[in-house]
C-alpha cells in the first residue's frame, strides 16, 4: 500500500476514537476472519496475538517469530479496506531499538495502530518497570514518525490482567503508569481485566486519552461502558476460542454419528462463503 493511503487510514482510525460512542473492535486471526468482520460492518479490525498463534499451532506469548507476525498482519491488512491495528504483544524485541524495528515492519505490512503491553519476560517481575516501558513506547513512536504514519499507539498495562499488587492499590498504580505512558507518546490506554464500573469511571476520567477495555462476561454493556467514558472495546481471543470450541463440537458429533446438525444450523452456504472473498 502506498504510504499516503496508509497515512489516510491512520487518520481514519484516530477519528474513530473521537466519535461518540464506543468503538467495538473485533479481533481477527487471519485474512478470512478479518474479511468476515469487515463484512459484518466493523469500521476497523484488530488482530489478536493469541488467535494468530493458535491458528499457527502455537501458544500465545510471542511464540511466533517477528517475520511470522508481520506476514500474518500483512495478509489481514490486504484482505480488508478498513484500518487494521496489530497486537505486537511486548514488541518482539529485548531492546527499545528492536521494538522500533517491529513497529516499522508492521507499518510496512499495512497496520495503522498497535497494542504494546508492559508485561515482562518470563521468570522475573510480572511487569516491566515504568521507565523501561516508556523507553519502548518512545521507540515505537519514533519508528512511526520515521515511517510518516500517525500510528495509533495503544499502551497496554497488565496490572489488572495479571493481578499485580493489592486490589485496592491497582487503580493508583495504573494511573501512574498511564500518565507516564501518555507522556511517552501513547495515543490510548488498554487495561484488560478492568471491569469494575467505579474503577473504569475513575480510570477514564483521569487517563487523558481514549481508554480501551477487554470484553468478557464481567465487562459492563456497551451502553454502560459509554456512560463510564470508555472509547474502545476489544474482544481479544474470544472469537477464535469460540470458533475452536465450535469446531471441536462438530468433530465430536461427526465421530459419533457421521454427521452434525451444527453444520446445517444457520451456517453460511458454500456460495455465501465463497462470495465473501471475491
Amino acid at each position: 500500500m502506498e504510504r499516503s493511503a496508509l497515512a489516510a487510514k491512520a487518520e481514519r482510525f484516530h477519528a474513530l476514537h473521537a466519535q461518540p460512542g464506543v468503538l467495538a473492535l473485533l479481533n481477527a486471526w487471519d485474512a478470512g476472519s478479518a474479511r468476515v468482520f469487515e463484512a459484518a460492518g466493523c469500521p476497523a479490525i484488530g488482530t489478536t496475538s493469541a488467535g494468530v498463534a493458535f491458528a499457527s499451532g502455537r501458544p500465545d506469548g510471542e511464540a511466533l517469530t517477528r517475520a511470522e507476525l508481520v506476514e500474518s498482519t500483512a495478509r489481514m491488512a490486504a484482505a480488508v479496506d478498513v484500518p487494521v491495528t496489530a497486537d505486537i504483544e511486548t514488541g518482539y524485541g529485548d531492546t527499545p531499538a528492536e521494538v522500533g524495528e517491529t513497529v516499522t515492519a508492521v507499518i510496512d505490512a499495512g497496520a495503522v495502530g498497535i497494542n504494546l503491553e508492559d508485561a515482562a519476560s518470563e521468570g522475573g517481575a510480572p511487569l516491566r518497570g515504568v521507565a523501561e516501558q516508556c523507553e519502548r513506547l518512545v521507540a515505537a513512536r519514533a519508528a512511526a514518525e520515521a515511517a510518516g504514519v500517525r500510528l495509533f499507539l495503544n499502551a497496554r498495562t497488565d496490572l489488572w490482567w495479571q493481578a499485580v499488587g493489592e486490589p485496592e492499590a491497582r487503580l493508583e498504580l495504573a494511573l501512574a503508569r498511564a500518565r507516564a505512558y501518555v507522556e511517552a507518546g501513547a495515543d490510548g490506554l488498554f487495561a484488560p481485566g478492568l471491569v469494575e464500573p467505579d474503577e473504569i469511571a475513575a480510570f477514564t476520567a483521569s487517563a487523558g486519552v481514549p481508554v480501551n477495555v477487554l470484553g468478557s462476561r464481567a465487562t459492563p454493556s456497551l451502553a454502560e461502558l459509554e456512560r463510564l467514558g470508555v472509547k474502545r472495546l476489544s474482544v481479544g481471543s474470544g472469537p477464535i476460542r469460540a470458533v475452536l470450541d465450535f469446531a471441536g463440537r462438530i468433530a465430536l458429533d461427526v465421530l459419533e454419528t457421521g454427521d452434525s446438525e451444527l453444520l446445517a444450523a444457520g451456517t453460511l452456504t458454500y456460495r455465501e462463503a465463497n462470495d465473501l472473498f471475491r
